[in-house]
């Protein structure tokens, strides 16, 4: 990760104020980023973490931001290129996982996953399309396996998911050339649900033998914000070999 260099960038990471958001804006900041950071409900994290972009030396703000609303997304995206005077990478991080059995599931279930998990990241992108087309720059959508493999009792999750995926792929050709868009697909990560037997579960089922890290899942977004600039519309599962 130390041989890829943002010196210059700006970020924004929408959901950046903990968890795999959290990691994904301190990759970011260590490659040389300055970074906007949004949270919804996490306000103490988000200035946390925006505290510890700033102790690596680099610039950082923590914006409220819900994606299912329009007028908050612009809100944000302005903040961000205000305070940066440029955008050059957008990650689309914000999420919600739920289960649930696919025949119990609820209209407003199923709308209030797609609003965050696929409305959103299209919302965000929208607005901020005319200053990444500026800076040449990059989205990297957070996608996941549930995208790509069924789960019975995530039926509208891996909807979401699978949607934001195929969005991914016509974001990066609606797009190009001056952008590229690509998405990074988490298998199981390691995080509060360390140590339970889901967790030993899926460790077990994985090639590599474990699950993956927050930092595996910003190593991946890393590689598409500061890697080659001829990929794009690339979906990368980064899940030890689980969906194998």
């Amino acid at each position: 990760m130390a041989t890829l260099s943002l010196q210059g960038k700006s970020a924004l990471v929408t959901g950046g104020a903990r968890r795999i958001g959290r990691e994904i804006s301190l990759a970011l900041a260590h490659a040389g980023a300055d970074v906007t950071l949004t949270w919804r409900s996490s306000q103490a994290e988000a200035q946390q973490t925006a505290q510890a972009i700033r102790d690596l030396g680099r610039r950082a703000q923590a914006v409220h931001c819900d994606v299912r609303l329009e007028e908050l997304v612009r809100m944000a995206v302005g903040a961000s290129v205000a305070f940066h005077g440029r955008l050059d990478i957008l990650v689309n991080n914000a999420a919600v996982f739920q289960s649930a059995p696919l025949d119990s599931i609820t209209l407003e279930q199923w709308d209030a996953i797609f609003a965050t998990n696929t409305r959103g990241p299209f919302l965000v992108a929208r607005e901020a399309i005319p200053h990444l087309r500026a800076s040449r720059g990059r989205i990297i959508n957070i996608g996941s396996l549930g995208g790509i493999r069924p789960w019975a009792d995530h039926g509208h999750y891996c909807a979401s998911k699978a949607a934001l995926h195929i969005l991914t792929q016509v974001m990066a050709k609606a797009f190009a050339p001056e952008v590229t868009v690509n998405c990074v697909a988490p298998g199981w990560v390691e995080m509060e649900e360390s140590g339970s037997s889901a967790a030993a579960h899926f460790a077990a089922k994985t090639p590599l033998q474990r699950n993956a890290s927050a930092a595996d899942i910003a190593s991946a977004v890393l590689n598409f914000a500061a890697g080659s600039g001829f990929v794009t519309g690339q979906i990368l599962a980064v899940d030890g070999g689980l969906g194998l």
